[in-house]
């Protein structure tokens, strides 16, 4: 399994911020999902930054983003994510929320989405570090099973 994480963070990618967010992920899952290959980058909170990074990543079988998810002006990952996926999965983005909000409050103001582009799922994860690796301890069980039904191997 091949993932790429793309941290979406105007502050990482000039430098001036460390990518702790991205780093976590990437510890999350190599925990759950030892044979995985992970690989990260980072860009500015920019849709077609963000474009970009998930062009570039098409080729894997799983994209998580982290960052731009919320309400501010900057915040611009799901529309950038829903633009690049040809068929949303709602279904991901409404469990991420939902047991996000087991454990704040600030989780009903995330807008990730989830989508489908080709064989390669695209996730939208907080970019809070505490967040970020909850959603993906709860993405592990589910990718595996979502590769093979987008590769036609499950029902």
């Amino acid at each position: 399994m091949k993932i790429l994480v793309v941290t979406v963070s105007d502050r990482a990618a000039a430098g001036v911020y460390e990518d702790r967010s991205g780093a976590a992920i990437e510890k999350t899952l190599k925990e759950l999902l030892p044979d995985a290959e992970v690989s990260r980058t980072v860009v500015p909170d920019e849709s077609a930054e963000i474009g970009r990074a998930l062009e570039k990543g098409i080729a894997v079988d799983v994209i998580l983003t982290t960052g731009g998810t919320g309400i501010g002006p900057r915040d611009v990952t799901p529309e950038a994510t829903a633009q690049f996926c040809k068929r949303l999965v709602p279904g991901i983005a409404e469990m991420l929320r939902a047991e996000s909000l087991k454990q704040t409050p600030g989780a009903a103001l995330s807008r990730g989405v989830a989508g489908v582009r080709g064989k390669t799922l695209v996730v939208n994860l907080p970019g809070s570090v505490r967040g970020a690796e909850f959603c993906a301890r709860l993405l592990g069980p589910v990718l595996k099973h979502a590769i093979e039904m987008m590769a036609g191997k499950s029902h």
